[in-house]
């Protein structure tokens, strides 16, 4: 058999009254309590609790005073660091400013005409213009291109000798009309170097050429060595372009580098870039791996002004105060700490006195079994306001209620062993794959004494494995499409001797986990004579073979052996055809149950399935036998003590209710409709709706012949008929009629 939990570990222990504690259960406790009982774990923890909970407090209150010291330090560096950039940022920015004006004044001192004579400008350029004296070199082209002046560091030089870029920017201004101050010229740090340039315009505005200052980058005008400051472990003062190509750093060697290659300034200048924000004045600080990198803008030549400070070398000299604060600190807590946790094991002792009392009210649980209390009823429990006095009353009552549920629990074992012993059918409680519990009626049909088979595994009563495999595939299908199982199960006893049994299988309702806790319940009811019977030539000629249920022909032979058994009486069937509007139908859809019981009445009930063409069709054959044979179970429950049913073809059944008043036959009748309408059947992963329509015929007693019989079942027929027209799963009935 197959229960869906586990083994049960409690099938070795003997049968009655187990008692709800075990010797084993509990460890021995000492019959005097000490003056000062140790605390029990719960106060041991609490303690621990208490005491963690005061030095992770302490700890962290003083962590977090030390992470605000520490984010107060670096908020006045970012404002510093902001300050100083922008500083030096405005700084640089008029300086760019002062040289175009400058250069200005250079470009107004050129008059339009002294471009045509090339001596007279030079003269000009040299002698009458102090103010190119400012720039390393200055260069005059004309609107047409040519140079008409190269002067570099006060010398005269060939045209020839312009480097490309410089004579790109005078192009450049010539076509745009508009100062311009170019990107950085120069490969080398000493040869790096800016150009200024200026458009020369006529009166009337037009360009007729360009003049340029050239500054050399580490010039007094420009960046001069002495604003990179002396070199400082923890701070840097760089100034770079928006390419990220270096002009002025602390260390001359980097000069002309990348910032990609400086650590703090490269991930900054990287999430700079990734923003793209604009070049403006104000300054803005990124921290990031231990830096703190202030960056600032200047937008005319593109350059950007950066200090990058080292954040734990800045924060060195509190490191020797913090390091006296949290030794004071730790101090202070852990003795709070101690303290804390003495007091609450001097106030927790009452708790352990009652723990010592409830474990010795348990030990007096076992060593009393008989019913004496002495040992339990001398204990003296604690007094203590508050929780442990409610505990010890607590502890009191249920001391005398679990007393009262041994008793209660030995009656119910002794009834539960009574079933076991006196029921007519073989009763098995199985989890997993073993039983748990069997009564004495499947005790005798198995060959096995009851002690036996607590913890037999159930592959013992197949003849193999695969035999229990199969057995395991046919479980498992039809838990999965009834919700349980009902069907003919070949057995082998312990002898070796088989034996069949028709078998039900059911599992209580509710949550899977509590179904499986339960384990599975089996009927077991002897069926090795009646199969046999079944193989005669008689039986199997009046049976459906599908169904098992008796055929059509057997029915109405059957029919008409009891309506011509019954008691003479003056009504017959006559015209039951039309008493199908002859009792007015109750307000559920179903005809007035006629009061009182009448003894001698017969009831015929006629049953039709409801949407079995949907499962046929979308389910397939195999399916629609398997719900026709299923049907048959749940009609035969309900009949089989009362009466007996029959498959009439297809999916029409038939019952005959002897004896039985019309009211007893509706009330059957419900039940019959309501089984087969709560079973949801599924196959192949789909579920589908199954319901019955009933029509219902009570015959007065009689003599009966076969046109009579005919006339009844067409009556149950056309009761059956209207029961699905006013909406099909309900129950509609009428008595026939004299003839």
């Amino acid at each position: 058999m197959t229960p869906p939990a586990a083994a049960a570990a409690a099938a070795s222990r003997p049968a009655g009254v187990a008692g709800f504690f075990h010797e084993d259960d509990f460890d021995t406790v000492p019959d005097e309590a000490p003056g000062w009982p140790l605390p029990g774990a719960l106060v041991v923890k609490l303690v621990a609790v208490a005491v963690l909970a005061v030095l992770l407090a302490g700890g962290g209150a003083a962590w977090l005073v030390a992470q605000a010291a520490s984010q107060a330090a670096l908020q006045r560096l970012v404002r510093q660091q902001n300050d100083e950039v922008e500083t030096v940022a405005r700084v640089l920015a008029s300086k760019i400013e002062q040289s175009q004006r400058v250069l200005g004044t250079v470009a107004e001192g050129i008059a339009p005409g002294m471009l045509e004579y090339p001596a007279s400008l030079e003269w000009v350029v040299r002698q009458g213009l102090p103010a190119v004296r400012l720039f390393d070199a200055v260069q005059v082209a004309r609107k047409d291109g040519q140079l008409s002046v190269n002067l570099q560091s006060g010398r005269l030089q060939q045209p020839s000798a312009l480097d490309p870029a410089e004579r790109d920017s005078l192009v450049r201004t010539m076509v745009e009309g508009k100062p311009l101050v170019s990107d950085l010229i120069g490969s080398a740090a000493g040869d790096a170097r800016v150009m200024f340039t200026m458009p020369l315009r006529q009166g009337e505005g037009q360009v007729t050429g360009a003049v340029a200052g050239v500054l050399r980058l580490q010039s007094q005008g420009l960046l001069p060595q002495s604003m990179a400051m002396p070199v400082r472990e923890d701070s840097r003062l760089i100034v770079f372009t928006r390419d990220g190509v270096i002009l002025s750093h602390p260390q001359r060697e980097r000069v002309l580098g990348h910032v990609r290659d400086e650590p703090g300034l490269a991930q900054a200048y990287a999430r700079w870039q990734r923003m793209e924000q604009p070049l403006t004045g104000r300054a803005f600080t990124d921290i990031d791996a231990g830096h703190v990198v202030s960056l600032a803008g200047m937008p005319l030549p593109q350059w950007m002004v950066a200090r990058v400070s080292d954040a734990g070398m800045l924060a060195a000299p509190d490191e020797g105060a913090q390091r006296t604060a949290w030794w004071l600190a730790g101090g202070g807590v852990l003795a709070i700490a101690l303290a804390s946790g003495l007091a609450m094991l001097w106030l927790a002792r009452p708790l352990a006195q009652l723990s010592h009392c409830a474990q010795r009210m348990l030990h007096a649980h076992v060593a009393h079994k008989d019913g004496e209390r002495g040992a339990a009823a001398a204990l003296r429990w604690p007094r203590s306001p508050g929780e442990v006095d409610a505990l010890a009353r607590v502890c009191s009552h249920m001391e005398a209620q679990r007393w009262q549920e041994r008793r209660e629990a030995a009656v119910t074992a002794a009834r539960l062993e009574a079933v076991l012993a006196h029921a007519p059918v073989g009763i098995v409680l199985a989890r997993g794959d073993v039983l748990e519990l069997a009564g004495v009626q499947a005790a005798r049909m198995l060959g096995y004494a009851p002690a036996e088979l607590h913890g037999l595994p159930a592959q013992a009563l197949h003849a193999g494995p695969s035999d229990y495999a199969q057995w395991l595939q046919r479980v498992g299908d039809a838990f999965a499409a009834h919700g349980g199982f009902d069907g003919d199960v070949r057995f082998l006893r312990k002898d070796g001797s088989p034996v069949w049994a028709r078998v039900l299988a059911h599992r209580p309702a509710g949550p899977a986990a509590l179904a499986e806790a339960a384990g599975t319940l089996w009927l077991l009811e002897d069926i090795t004579a009646e199969r046999g019977s079944r193989q005669l030539r008689g039986w199997v000629a009046g049976h459906d073979p599908l169904t098992r249920l008796l055929n059509r022909g057997a029915f109405v032979e059957r029919l008409g052996e009891l309506m011509l058994a019954q008691p003479p009486a003056a009504a017959g069937v006559a015209g039951a055809e039309a008493g199908a509007a002859a009792v007015p139908a109750a307000s559920d859809g179903t005809a007035a149950a006629q009061d009182g019981a009448e003894l001698g009445t017969l009831v015929v009930l006629f049953m039709d399935l409801d949407h079995f063409t949907m499962v046929n069709h979308q389910a397939g054959h195999d399916a629609g036998d398997d719900v026709l044979r299923h049907v048959a179970r749940l009609i035969e429950e309900q009949v089989r003590h009362v009466g007996w049913a029959a498959r009439l073809g297809g999916d029409e059944f038939a019952v005959v209710l002897p004896a039985c008043s019309r009211a007893r036959g509706h009330e059957i009748a419900e039940l019959i409709r309501a089984a087969i309408s709560a079973w949801e059947p599924s196959y192949g992963g789909r579920s589908f709706l199954v319901s019955a329509s009933v029509g219902l015929v009570a015959l007065e007693p009689g003599s009966a012949g076969e046109d009579q019989v005919n006339q009844l079942l067409r009556a149950a027929d056309m009761a059956c008929y209207e029961a699905k027209r006013r909406g099909r799963n309900q129950v509609w009935g009428h008595p026939a009629r004299d003839g």
